[in-house]
């Protein structure tokens, strides 16, 4: 595959500020919602700002004098205890960069490879691990899974710039993105020069990433290996581990030089295919077919969750609990539903119908509410006394087969819950 310049495309711009591209930009951002930038200005108050300025913005855009604003560091908590940082421009600068986006993404996207499959148009990650299946039915058992240290923060600037121009050749288009990347982080009301890195939270930064990857693709290809990329996560799947650990020498050695990025040393390693996770997935073979299964930290992430939404601190109504559990299980299952895990979701359904009982319990209180409720749902009038008045645990007593019999699982979902093993049976089967 090559990577050719675009020939005659000069005045990008002007699509960019067509009215129709800039208001889709607004719909796609408000939509999006999100966190206001260092402005303060809220996506509710957009269409406002854009009413009044929409005649300076254009013009701006159009001469290239259009300054964006610094982005706002935001710190989201990571599993492992570390902290991921998103960079969130100002909601006008978000439109404009998603207009950019618009305007750039057709012409750019069909130039990638057919391995890349993060942030791109009708590609996801359940097509990236049917591709992974496939490597394994044709013998391709060991993984070189490389971690790239901090990639979104060390992209370099210059060579980006450079590997966009062989995509844009508008003069006025390539100098906002280079605005954009320059623009400056705003950390509380300390300001940081941007002189690398594209900050994760503004629309272009996915486009741009793959872009900066693509050089690695091209050259995976030009070597014939069989890999995977998805954003900045990527494996090379081998027949050997020797084969696998010459494969990681290599491709370090031309990460480092031609791209100026630095392998995780202690995340990267070349792995028996079974016991490499990627997007969250490990493959296995049973019985001769290859299926896949969630990674014990996504089964573990999705109980804890449930979990925390489940406390018997929780506050608000039972139904808005059982609301965001629903949109908890279903999008959780929608991800992972492609998987084998009948047991694993009987498992889970068992465990947070107790979690809700023990929730319904504490929320009742004392025994005179406790034994009214118990006689409303069919307990008889010793088996209410016997529970109301109990001094057992929460837990022990959500367990209880009088509990069960007053909190069927079929009132469970009656009260709004839904059933997470119909959810994944329907999810699975369609898959």
């Amino acid at each position: 595959m090559d990577m050719k310049k675009q020939d005659g495309i000069n005045n990008l711009i002007n699509y960019v500020i067509e009215d129709d591209n800039l208001w889709n930009a607004y719909e796609r951002v408000f939509s999006n919602k999100g966190a206001p930038g260092a402005d303060g200005i809220t996506v509710y108050q957009l269409k406002s700002h854009m009413n009044k300025y929409f005649s300076p913005l254009k013009r701006k855009l159009k001469d290239g004098s259009y300054e964006p604003q610094p982005v706002k560091r935001v710190a989201i908590p990571k599993s492992d205890g570390s902290k991921r940082y998103l960079g969130i421009p100002s909601v006008l600068d978000r439109v404009v960069q998603q207009a950019i986006l618009q305007v750039i993404n057709p012409i750019i996207d069909p130039n990638f490879s057919d391995n890349s499959y993060g942030f791109r148009k009708n590609r996801n990650a359940h097509q990236a691990i049917g591709k992974a299946q496939k490597y394994y039915e044709e013998g391709y058992r060991f993984v070189v899974d490389c971690d790239l240290k901090s990639y979104f923060d060390t992209i370099h600037h210059q060579r980006l710039r450079a590997f966009l121009e062989y995509f844009i050749s508008d003069k006025v288009v390539l100098e906002l993105i280079w605005k954009f990347l320059r623009s400056g982080i705003l950390d509380g009301d300390i300001f940081i020069n941007t002189t690398k890195g594209a900050p994760q939270g503004g629309p272009l930064s996915p486009i741009l990433a793959n872009v900066y990857l693509n050089i690695l693709d091209m050259e995976l290809e030009k070597r014939g290996h069989r890999f995977i990329r998805y954003a900045d996560d990527f494996v090379i799947y081998v027949k050997s581990k020797r084969a696998g650990e010459r494969v990681m020498k290599s491709i370090t050695k031309f990460l480092e030089k031609k791209l100026g990025l630095t392998i995780n040393q202690e995340k990267s390693e070349v792995r028996a295919i079974t016991k490499t996770t990627f997007l969250g997935f490990n493959l296995q073979n049973l019985m001769g077919k290859v299926g896949c299964r969630p990674s014990r930290s996504a089964k573990q992430r999705f109980k804890d969750k449930l979990r925390k939404l489940t406390s018997r601190k929780m506050h608000g109504t039972f139904y808005e609990i059982v609301t965001k559990i629903n949109q908890t299980t279903t999008g959780w299952i929608n991800y992972y539903g492609i998987s084998n895990m009948k047991t694993f979701i009987k498992e889970m359904k068992s465990w947070l119908n107790h979690r809700l009982r023990q929730l319904i319990w504490k929320r009742w209180k004392v025994p005179r509410t406790k034994y009214k409720m118990l006689r409303r749902y069919g307990i008889n009038h010793d088996d209410a006394m016997k529970i109301a008045n109990s001094r057992k645990g929460y837990w022990r007593i959500s367990k209880s087969e009088i509990i069960h019999r007053a909190i069927t699982n079929e009132k469970l979902i009656r009260w709004g819950l839904k059933d997470i093993f119909l959810i994944y049976e329907h999810r699975y089967l369609k898959g």
